[in-house]
């Protein structure tokens, strides 16, 4: 009985306490609540730069010959003798002679032509003088009052006529002859670069016969393929004519052989009548002068081993840089600044504006646009993927 009372006097006690301990917690002054500002996010920014001369326009293509002709014989023979430079990869100059024809049917032609001219022009002579003492006998017949008129042919006139013309031919047929016999030896037409030979010594070759192919090393040219709104800031582009250098616009070809760079200069000459089908772009062709002697190292470390300048060879990829139009004012801007809604976003005092652009132009690294935009502006690069006018932020360059 005891042992009960304890339990109840101990569970009583027990309650009140934990009545007494909500009260006191029901009745706990509150404490205020404090908002806590949202923190402006970082970006990063880059200035605005200022466009200065021409806006380049980048592209590429391949190179490809100006002029390629095939090596053809225009006389049937023997060969024997061929330059060592014609074949494949060897460079020979305009009028240098690329092989030779036996010459001695011709040597005997030359001689037989000259000599019936010789016989014909003894002929001629003759003839000219019997037509000469016709008329005089005539003329001593007519003084002596006879009045009937002798025929052309007492007269010697058909037989001058033929003797005449059967010279011309004799001479033509010499002139022919001596065509055939400087024919003996095949010159290259262009200072070129050999692309293929088939020729040796002993083989016989027919007129028209394909022995070789040469390329021009005077010229070559680059066909870049172009989006129209790239190929409408090359100035005055249609209204190029072919080979006129005048008023073109300048462009850079850049080629890698190993791992360094090199340069040629050129222009645009014109471009192709015809979009490309697969692509629907527009060929702009550029003319590289010189491609075998013109080229330039644009690397500037130090490189002690023995390193010539290589040609530009037709088939070689290389990127090309064509000086464009000159607006009256265009800026320049780090390519990350350009957003996808054709804007960047401008940072003045920590607050963010966006600003609607349009672009001319990109490189790898740069945009080309215009727009109500200032030199010197930080424009967001980075750390932010949306955006709203007027929104706080914190920069760090």
């Amino acid at each position: 009985m005891g042992r009960r009372r304890s339990f109840l006097v101990a569970g009583i006690t027990l309650v009140g306490c934990v009545a007494i301990a909500a009260t006191l917690i029901a009745r706990r002054p509150e404490t205020a609540r404090q908002a806590v500002p949202p923190r402006a996010p970082f970006v990063t920014t880059d200035s605005v730069t200022s466009g200065e001369g021409p806006i380049p326009i980048y592209g590429g293509g391949t190179v490809r010959p100006y002029a390629e002709v095939n090596v053809t014989a225009e006389i049937s023979g023997r060969i024997v003798w061929v330059n060592p430079v014609f074949q494949s990869g060897g460079l020979v100059s305009s009028g240098e002679i690329l092989f030779r024809i036996d010459d001695a049917d011709y040597l005997g032609r030359v001689d037989r032509a000259r000599a019936n001219v010789a016989a014909q022009e003894l002929e001629l002579m003759r003839v000219r003088e019997e037509s000469s003492i016709a008329k005089t006998q005539f003329e001593r017949w007519e003084n002596e009052g006879n009045t009937e008129q002798p025929s052309p042919l007492a007269l010697w006139e058909p037989q001058l006529a033929a003797a005449q013309a059967a010279l011309n031919r004799d001479q033509a047929e010499l002139v022919e002859a001596e065509l055939h016999l400087s024919r003996v030896a095949i010159k290259s037409p262009l200072t070129a670069a050999v692309l293929s030979e088939s020729v040796t010594v002993g083989q016989f070759v027919a007129p028209g016969q394909n022995v070789g192919r040469i390329y021009s090393i005077d010229t070559v040219e680059v066909v870049v393929p172009l989006p129209d709104e790239s190929a409408a800031l090359i100035p005055g582009l249609w209204g190029l004519r072919p080979s006129a250098q005048n008023k073109r616009a300048s462009a850079r070809v850049i080629a890698k052989y190993g791992e360094r760079h090199y340069l040629w200069t050129g222009y645009v000459d014109r471009a192709e009548a015809a979009l490309k089908k697969q692509t629907r772009t527009i060929e702009v062709v550029i003319r590289v002068p010189n491609p075998f002697t013109a080229g330039s190292d644009l690397n500037t470390e130090d490189f002690t081993q023995s390193n010539s300048i290589p040609p530009l060879l037709i088939g070689k990829f290389v990127n090309v840089e064509i000086d464009g139009a000159i607006p009256d004012q265009y800026f320049r801007v780090r390519r990350s600044a350009l957003k996808p809604d054709a804007e960047v976003w401008v940072v003045r005092n920590d607050v963010l504006n966006r600003v609607p652009v349009q672009v001319l132009q990109r490189s790898e690294d740069e945009v080309f646009l215009i727009g109500p935009l200032e030199a010197g502006q930080q424009v967001v690069v980075s750390g932010i993927q949306a955006a709203i006018d007027g929104m706080a932020v914190r920069t760090q360059l």
